[in-house]
């Protein structure tokens, strides 16, 4: 049989110990072949907090652990015997992920190990109201006008001598008013 991946709910900002628990749990009763992986799905976001530019690690989905396993009488009842863990995810009897969404998930998993460039969080959208916060542009307010992700930037519409114009400033530069 094929392992296939099953969502599990647990209590939210408890992930990762109830994920250690389970590994525990797996290696006690020896069902290491029949449950291989057990995910806390994360990706990591950049952030400026304080001045300060911080990397953190975020849970995509808070409250809920994935796991790669064979479905069977032995492998529920190590599930079930472990301590945190509410319900499988499913209508009524527990049903695996899409291979597509599984493999979104890996993708992003895999990005958060390896030390890829991370994500960069952006909290602006199109017309929102904004003040620049630094640069030669320091204290002037605008409209957001595009969101460039990738590469960081917000283009802002501002007011220089009664005239709109359009300005590219990197997202931590911005704040929200």
């Amino acid at each position: 049989m094929d392992k296939k991946w099953y969502v599990l709910r647990v209590p939210t900002n408890k992930e990762d110990s109830i994920k250690q628990s389970l590994e525990r749990q797996v290696k006690a009763k020896g069902l290491e072949n029949l449950i291989s992986r057990v995910l806390v799905p994360t990706e990591k976001i950049s952030e400026i907090r304080s001045g300060k530019k911080k990397v953190l690690g975020k849970k995509i989905y808070p409250g809920y652990i994935i796991v790669e396993m064979i479905l069977n009488d032995d492998t529920k009842v190590a599930i079930q015997e472990t301590q945190g863990i509410g319900k499988f995810v499913g209508a009524e009897a527990p049903s695996p992920l899409a291979q597509h969404e599984i493999e979104k998930i890996l993708m992003l998993e895999h990005q958060a190990e390896s030390g890829e460039k991370p994500q960069i969080k952006i909290q602006f959208n199109k017309g929102d109201s904004v003040r620049i916060k630094d640069g030669p542009f320091e204290n002037f307010d605008g409209t957001v006008e595009e969101v460039i992700p990738a590469k960081g930037i917000v283009k802002v519409l501002i007011n220089i001598f009664n005239r709109p114009t359009e300005v590219e400033l990197e997202y931590w530069q911005l704040e929200a008013i």
